[in-house]
């Protein structure tokens, strides 16, 4: 895969975006007009840069996450330091899980800030270049400033939600004029039930689209794309076997998803299908 792949996600993330701030306008101007989409905005806003400000502590905390000292996984830390100065980012802090689901995140509102969570089960079963691979798509997610891309998508999709619940009390909103502008009352209360709906999919495409740029960055950060190829095989392996308590609102965190959804739920999901993101890796040149 060529950086042509890059530049498709991102154009991807981009449009994505742009259909949820499409929806808004859709919503907020069958609602309460501008005045009602504007205090939903800031609203949604205030409440997700509070997230984006603390999200990396209340995660650690809700996971039981501890600081794992350079002492006790020295490899590690040489490994990590080595993949931080290839990416040309600083040194993150590391952090362990004491389960055996193998599994890894990271967390952090700038790459200052970053923590990289494995857990401990990931070392158990994970060879170097394996561990090096998952290690380096954790990086590509601080390097690709994906918290900054998800909460802008979290205030987005927040909005809706919010503008969809004043619709369902005050459907009279969508009967503005006498001129037939406006949704009708009908119009908006079925506005106000499927937008939460298509905000929800496009923000998990998003989360979909960032995974395969992580994929794609990690494996030219350490030049082994097979490497997270086998890694992510073997975790999923595990994971369905060893299966983790995750809270839904973190899943889109872990390298492999916690979550599990065939059919009609993969629509739901977090991440995209492991055999894509292998079959990606694998195209590329090592």
């Amino acid at each position: 895969m060529e950086k042509g792949g890059t530049v498709s996600n991102t154009f991807k993330t981009v449009a994505l975006l742009g259909l949820l701030t499409g929806l808004i306008v859709l919503i907020g101007d069958a609602v309460g007009g501008r005045q009602g989409m504007v205090i939903a905005f800031l609203l949604a806003a205030l409440m997700n840069f509070g997230a984006y400000w603390f999200s990396d502590r209340i995660v650690l905390a809700m996971y039981r996450a501890k600081a794992l000292p350079e002492a006790d996984a020295p490899k590690l830390y040489r490994m990590m330091r080595e993949l931080a100065q290839q990416a040309r980012l600083p040194m993150p802090r590391l952090s362990l899980i004491p389960t055996a689901t193998p599994n890894a995140f990271a967390t952090g509102r700038s790459p200052e800030r970053a923590t990289v969570t494995v857990t401990e089960g990931l070392l158990r079963i994970l060879d170097e270049e394996e561990l090096e691979g998952v290690l380096a798509h954790e990086l590509a997610h601080v390097k690709n400033r994906d918290m900054l891309t998800m909460t802008i998508a979290a205030t987005l999709a927040g909005v809706v939600v919010m503008l969809a619940r004043m619709a369902l009390w005050f459907p009279v909103a969508g009967e503005r004029d006498q001129e037939g502008r406006g949704s009708g009352v009908l119009g908006v209360i079925v506005l106000a039930i499927l937008a939460p709906l298509a905000a929800t999919l496009i923000q998990l495409a998003i989360s979909r689209s960032r995974e395969f740029q992580a994929d794609e960055t990690g494996a030219r950060i350490t030049r082994k794309p097979w490497a997270l190829a086998n890694a992510l095989e073997k975790l999923e392996w595990a994971s369905k076997r060893l299966p983790l308590e995750a809270n839904p609102a973190t899943a889109h965190l872990f390298i492999v998803n916690p979550l599990r959804g065939r059919g009609l739920f993969s629509l739901f999901m977090t991440h995209p299908p492991i055999q894509a993101r292998v079959s990606r890796l694998r195209a590329m040149k090592g």
